[in-house]
């Protein structure tokens, strides 16, 4: 079993002492707060019994409230307060430093891996993306957010300007699979566009955003400019439809049955990031040189994070000229995880008989078969609320994915698990009718050098995120590119600048006409 650090008790970057080891606080009009009466413990993913308290919020008072203190213009604009965007580059740049320090560095990798377990390198690329990002908008970097443009009029005095305008009051809500990454990109997206987000945090995790929220309170945030709730995901709902006429957007990562229910809730005003049902084709161009890195590559995409990513690789095409090198290598590199280094780790979302029940239901497929995997874990102490399976993979005929088997195979299982089926050359335009029929478009890759087929399959296809090339993943950090959905109105983005200015702003366009009194005019006759 791999080592479990203690809960800090002073936050290494400011040396404040917390309220307790484990107990987690509220944050709402810029005080903390909890109620020591409505609380609940969190069970340990990796020891069994309860070791994070945190607040079980029923009252909303507070947090709407929050929501109706800021209007519709936002704390900022680019006509009001635009010191504010001078500010937050600052308290980027001072974050950003803090992080780069090694104690707080290994300070947020453990917090992470104590409450989300995965392996220590997918728990630091989180802190790093995070460091990335707020190095990306120290400076000038949330300023140059709020650029706009101008166009010449019809006359003397007249222009049109175009604004990147805020939309005020706004929600985020936050998923357990990247406990700092995922909340932390976009609340802060969201107030450097000028919103005070209301952010909620799956509370299995959310002590993380509350630990880096103190941080950036520590380099100089105003601590009204975010709230912070910790509730059920029943009491966010009753929250939402009880304050939706003072909430201007709702942004939600996470499941797609959920995002639906708060899309209608919200009327459509939603910006979602929600599960897709990831996949990649390996193409026709064997190469032999490739064979090792592309299986790694895949194994990396299926189990890293015990498949818990959006993005993960769920359904993967091989290509029969590369099925006798690569099936064999994929199961070679899944046999190397193990618990004791958190390669594989709890599954926070499913449980074991759950996953198993999954797993039978595609072996009853006609054609089906177990390649690896396909059992529970043995020798740890992870409760049974959570799963903890091995690194598994089914093989499923293309002509099953492509009949009435389609919603079974397609069934997203957050856990290490992926479907696989072959191809040959005359199977390819079968291929692209199963991805025109999978219904959400997070992350795709092709794997291949030829042109040809990259742009076959990439013209036919929709995903948000497509890695392409020999060393296409499923899987990234997304502070160097854009990282969310496609095919959908409703689409998030996080990471980028276009992924801030689209997700977190509207466009506003003010016409000034200032000329002079028109050389013909005249005031109508009357009558």
């Amino acid at each position: 079993m791999p080592q479990v650090p203690e809960f800090a008790t002073v936050d290494p970057w400011s040396g404040m002492t917390t309220a307790a080891p484990g107990t987690v606080q509220n944050l709402a009009g810029g005080q903390w707060f909890g109620d020591a009466r409505l609380r609940r413990d969190i069970v340990d993913p990796l020891q069994g019994g309860n070791f994070l308290n945190v607040p079980d919020t029923t009252d909303h008072t507070p947090f709407i409230t929050g929501l109706k203190s800021c209007g519709k213009s936002g704390l900022h604009n680019p006509q009001r307060r635009p010191e504010r965007y001078v500010m937050l580059g600052k308290v980027c740049a001072r974050a950003a430093a803090l992080l780069a320090e090694p104690a707080v560095e290994d300070y947020f990798t453990r917090l992470i891996q104590r409450v989300m377990p995965k392996s220590w390198n997918q728990c630091l690329g989180e802190v790093v993306v995070a460091r990335v990002f707020l190095e990306n908008f120290s400076g000038d970097g949330v300023r140059f957010l709020g650029r706009g443009f101008s166009n010449p009029g019809d006359h003397a005095g007249q222009e049109s300007r175009g604004y990147r305008w805020p939309y005020g009051p706004v929600v985020v809500i936050a998923p357990f699979n990247f406990p700092l990454e995922i909340p932390a990109l976009q609340a802060l997206g969201a107030v450097f566009m000028g919103n005070r987000p209301l952010v909620k945090v799956d509370s299995k995790v959310s002590v993380v955003f509350e630990q880096f929220l103190r941080l950036l309170i520590h380099c100089g945030l105003p601590a009204g400019d975010i709230d912070l709730i910790h509730c059920r995901g029943s009491s966010m709902g009753r929250l939402i439809e009880s304050a939706r006429q003072h909430i201007r957007l709702v942004q939600f990562t996470g499941s797609s049955q959920v995002a639906e229910k708060i899309a209608s809730l919200m009327n459509g005003a939603v910006r979602l990031e929600d599960a897709g049902f990831d996949w990649k084709i390996v193409g026709p161009d064997y190469q032999p040189e490739w064979l090792d890195y592309v299986a790694w590559q895949c194994d990396q995409d299926a189990y890293d994070a015990s498949g818990q990513k959006c993005s993960a690789q769920s359904l993967l095409f091989v290509h029969d000229n590369w099925t006798k090198s690569l099936l064999p290598k994929l199961a070679h590199f899944a046999a190397r995880r193990k618990l004791d280094d958190l390669t594989l780790g709890p599954v926070l979302s499913w449980t074991n008989p759950r996953i198993q029940a999954h797993i039978d239901g595609l072996l009853a497929v006609k054609g089906a078969k177990l390649l690896f995997g396909g059992k529970p874990l043995t020798g740890h102490a992870i409760p049974p609320c959570y799963g903890a399976f091995e690194a598994s993979a089914v093989e499923v005929p293309l002509k099953a994915l492509a009949g009435d088997h389609f919603a079974a195979v397609t069934t997203e299982l957050f856990g290490p698990f992926q479907v696989i089926v072959r191809y040959s050359d005359q199977d390819i335009e079968t291929v692209l009718g199963v991805l025109e029929r999978i219904s959400h478009h997070l992350t795709a890759a092709v794997v291949s050098a030829d042109v040809l087929f990259q742009n076959r399959v990439i013209g036919a296809t929709v995903n948000g995120t497509t890695y392409c090339g020999m060393r296409a993943r499923t899987t990234g950090a997304p502070q160097n590119h854009w990282f969310g959905p496609c095919g959908d109105p409703r689409a998030a983005g996080i990471g980028t600048p276009e992924a801030i200015i689209n997700t977190w702003s509207g466009h506003r366009e003010i016409i000034l006409d200032q000329g002079p009194l028109p050389a013909h005019w005249s005031p109508p006759t009357p009558g």
